[in-house]
């Protein structure tokens, strides 16, 4: 497959959406008001097919930021040169706009764990994610973002705060930040602290896109609120609240609105980048 010419430097500061394959039509027919698109990169590393062909149409139009969550990043081991392979063989081709993962694990030896779970902020956490970070970089040619984790419980052992371990991973290795505001309304919910708090400590500098998406809602066995971030529903009010609130400390970014299960029709997911760009015009203006 041969590299992409076409291919866009930069995510705008507009709203983007997470693509997927039922919506192709009507974003070609009318995107409006979306001006770039997030890929799992998972689901583009065959060697062709109906997929690869609808993402290079797509990579003609629009700029495209490429989501991992297989990598591993978090993982004890070293990374997977396998999956490393294909990823940089998807990132050849396409020429993202951008490319991140997540500050988070799924790999035990030889074992993929659908899940991506949580790490102690550690020195030891710190040396091993950083290590990680620097052979993705190296590998694919490119700058990488780091996503902050949606979190349910906090490790005793922890010496950093999140942040302050976001902050010192960018430091050493150069890489920059996507910044999830459901993951910090999310986990400040189950952890109660303030997300406003969390925003105020984050290094926006680094910030490369922010994601938001929608969380159900549950209770921990002591009746407690526990939110759970799904990607399955529209975004709520609060994390709407989060966002105008950050954007205010950060200036406009590159804004996705993330909806992974029980995918609307097109007209709804529309709605929700049109909000998005709303936000993003109360601080252009």
């Amino acid at each position: 497959m041969p590299d992409a010419s076409h291919s866009f430097p930069h995510l705008p500061a507009l709203p983007g959406v997470g693509y997927k394959a039922q919506h192709f039509t009507d974003i070609l027919n009318d995107p409006n008001p979306v001006g770039w698109l997030e890929v799992h990169a998972e689901n583009y590393m065959g060697d062709g097919g109906r997929p690869l062909a609808q993402l290079r149409v797509l990579s003609e139009r629009f700029p495209i930021s490429v989501h991992g969550v297989g990598l591993s990043i978090g993982g004890e081991g070293r990374l997977d040169p396998d999956h490393l392979g294909r990823l940089k063989h998807l990132c050849d081709w396409l020429n993202p706009a951008s490319f991140s993962e997540h500050l988070a694990w799924s790999t035990h030896d030889s074992h993929f764990l659908n899940d991506l779970l949580p790490l102690p902020y550690t020195s030891d956490t710190l040396t091993r994610v950083a290590e990680h970070i620097d052979d993705v970089q190296t590998v694919l040619g490119r700058r990488m973002l780091l996503e902050n984790p949606s979190s349910y419980l906090a490790f005793a052992e922890s010496t950093y705060s999140e942040t302050d371990f976001l902050a010192e991973i960018v430091r050493r290795t150069g890489c920059g930040l996507l910044l999830d505001v459901n993951n910090v309304f999310v986990s400040a919910t189950n952890l109660d602290y303030s997300p406003q708090g969390y925003i105020d400590a984050y290094p926006l500098d680094a910030v490369g896109e922010i994601h938001l998406g929608g969380h159900d809602e549950d209770e921990d066995d002591h009746g407690a609120p526990l939110l759970i971030d799904s990607h399955g529903r529209e975004v709520v009010d609060p994390v709407w609240a989060l966002l105008d609130y950050t954007l205010a400390q950060s200036g406009p970014k590159p804004l996705l609105v993330e909806w992974d299960t029980d995918v609307p029709d097109w007209p709804i997911l529309a709605d929700e980048a049109r909000r998005a760009a709303s936000a993003l015009t109360r601080v252009s203006s």
